[in-house]
């Protein structure tokens, strides 16, 4: 049985959901679905839950532009983004549209029917069913959900103690008066240690590498004094639009003068840290914002190190031990618990196969579009967040533009709307290449390319892309069929 709607979205999670609310703001009866592998809603925010699991974006600007977030943290906890978004679906009557515990394993594209024939495995029953639709958005992330990125480390099966990644956290972990190690140094790294240091007999971040870390305000003292006398919309809107203009601030003060922004970033660590502390465990070998600044809520990594409750320790591997980790430098990390917080691994479309016609269609090989279409691709969007801000704010105007394109393809009477250019716009570099990230260099060519002008080039700029977003649909670049 083949059941069709007009448009399908993959993935109930903070791009599904607020692309679901477009779609319910535009249109009075459209019949949509959202399809979601996991059994309830919130997809990052549903399969973390290491301890201190949070956003590590400020969320007046993670919070979608139409319904305010009014906590008062300005990093929020997992759960509270997961209830945040599932009181979103329930507002906008999202929640009714989901169609839990359906993995897509294929997406094709009938030019004669002018419809996609999606195959999906429903994973209650362990049977396979088909849908179809005319519209496609895939909102699933750029990453496997299934696992995270573990390097081969020597050794590995000799540890006789617990080792865990932060994907698959296990609800029961015991780590109370353990010695734990937690390899990274990226922004899931940086959340764990703080949040089990006090329980800890003592906790370790082992790094290859240092990132770029800065503290922020847990709670926003100008929004609490603003909604003494405003309201929680004006209020919301104010201090979104501050939050917004210092992200940008930042990144292009970052990329104009990167030595100055490295030292500033570096002076408040050694203000908390003290005079003597080596350095070294926080300055990266690369400018600010040539990966992703990771935040924390006030200074509470550097309070735990402070404290003597954790420590850093930039080396390398040599292997795992019976009851440890030993380094190349010659030393020995003793440890009763390893988390390999090492990262991602990036996947497309949440590993399902995109067809054309029955003929396999590779999205490694086209262009976004405005970053939001792609190349010789029809009726099909492909939903990606910033890295350099909130992830939130360009999904939030990427729907807003799905919405107003489906809404021109019914009033055009036209089935399909696809992308086309010359090959001469084309350049080997994928929409992520702006950032050195490990977990980009790994899986880099699996994302959707990108051009060398615009509509064809990924600009990283809020403020850029809502103009691009908000002008008139038509362009030379776009093909109506009828």
């Amino acid at each position: 049985m083949t059941t069709n709607f007009d448009v399908i979205i993959v993935g109930a999670g903070v791009s599904g959901i607020g692309m679901a609310c477009h779609l319910e703001k535009e249109f009075e009866n459209l019949n949509y679905a959202v399809l979601e592998r996991r059994k309830s809603i919130g997809g990052t925010w549903d399969l973390f839950n290491y301890p201190g699991i949070r956003s590590d974006s400020d969320m007046l600007t993670f919070g979608y532009d139409f319904r305010p977030w009014n906590g008062d943290k300005t990093l929020a906890n997992g759960p509270s983004i997961k209830q945040y978004l599932v009181d979103t679906s329930r507002e906008f009557k999202v929640d009714e549209k989901i169609i839990f515990e359906t993995k897509v394993t294929r997406a094709n594209w009938n030019s004669k029917s002018k419809t996609w024939e999606i195959t999906v495995d429903d994973l209650e029953t362990g049977n396979t069913k088909n849908y179809t639709c005319n519209f496609f958005i895939a909102a699933s992330g750029y990453y496997n959900h299934d696992h995270g990125y573990l390097p081969k480390f020597k050794g590995y099966d000799t540890f006789k103690g617990t080792i865990v990644h932060p994907q698959h956290w296990p609800k029961d972990l015991n780590y109370e008066n353990k010695r734990v190690i937690v390899i990274g140094s990226g922004a899931t790294a940086i959340t764990i240690v703080p949040s089990m240091a006090d329980k800890t007999s003592h906790i370790t971040m082992l790094q290859r590498s240092p990132t770029y870390v800065y503290s922020v305000p847990s709670v926003d003292k100008l929004a609490l004094k603003l909604r003494s006398f405003l309201s929680d919309k004006t209020v919301y809107k104010i201090v979104r639009y501050r939050n917004i203009m210092l992200q940008q601030l930042i990144f292009k003060l970052s990329k104009k003068y990167p030595e100055r922004i490295q030292k500033f970033l570096l002076s408040k660590i050694q203000r908390q840290l003290g005079e003597h502390y080596d350095m070294k465990h926080f300055t990266p070998n690369y400018n600010p914002w040539d990966q992703r600044l990771a935040a924390v809520p006030d200074n509470d990594l550097f309070k735990a190190i402070r404290n003597g409750k954790a420590s850093v320790v930039t080396d390398h591997i040599e292997s795992f031990t019976e009851n440890g980790i030993q380094l190349k430098s010659g030393d020995h990390l003793e440890a009763d618990i390893i988390i390999t917080a090492t990262g991602l691994q990036l996947q497309v479309l949440g590993g399902m196969k995109l067809h054309i016609d029955n003929e396999p269609h590779q999205l490694n090989q086209k262009m976004t579009y405005k970053s939001v279409l792609a190349q010789d691709t029809p009726n099909f969007a492909y939903l990606f967040g910033y890295t350099n801000a909130s992830w939130t704010l360009k999904i939030n105007i990427a729907a807003s533009y799905l919405a107003r394109l489906i809404k021109e393809m019914k009033e055009r009477k036209r089935t399909a709307v696809i992308p086309r250019t010359s090959s001469e716009s084309n350049i080997d570099e994928s929409v992520l290449d702006s950032l050195n990230s490990g977990y980009v260099k790994r899986g880099g060519n699996t994302l959707p390319r990108q051009g060398k002008k615009l509509p064809w080039r990924v600009v990283h700029n809020y403020k850029k892309d809502k103009k691009i977003l908000k002008k008139p649909i038509e362009d030379q670049y776009l093909e109506w069929i009828p």
